[in-house]
């Protein structure tokens, strides 16, 4: 099972969780570095791929294309 875990990293390196936690043993673990801007969300960054999945289809396009027709090409 997979778990997130918010942390911070200080200019050394040292990781400080921001809840604890208990395991039952040694884990592996990824750490992702992210930018100090709060302006987007983490979640909609980390959702982009997927949705684009579903909105970069011909069969959208065709659902949507009654709002676009003032549009030029």
């Amino acid at each position: 099972m997979l778990q997130t875990i918010e942390a911070t990293i200080d200019e050394q390196g040292n990781v400080q969780l921001l809840e604890l936690i208990q395991l039952s043993k040694p884990r592996r673990a990824f750490v992702t570095i992210l930018t100090e801007e709060r302006d987007l969300p983490e979640t909609a960054l980390l959702s982009e791929a997927a949705l684009a999945e579903e909105w970069n289809r011909s069969e959208e396009d065709a659902a949507w294309s009654h709002l676009q027709q003032g549009q030029s090409s």
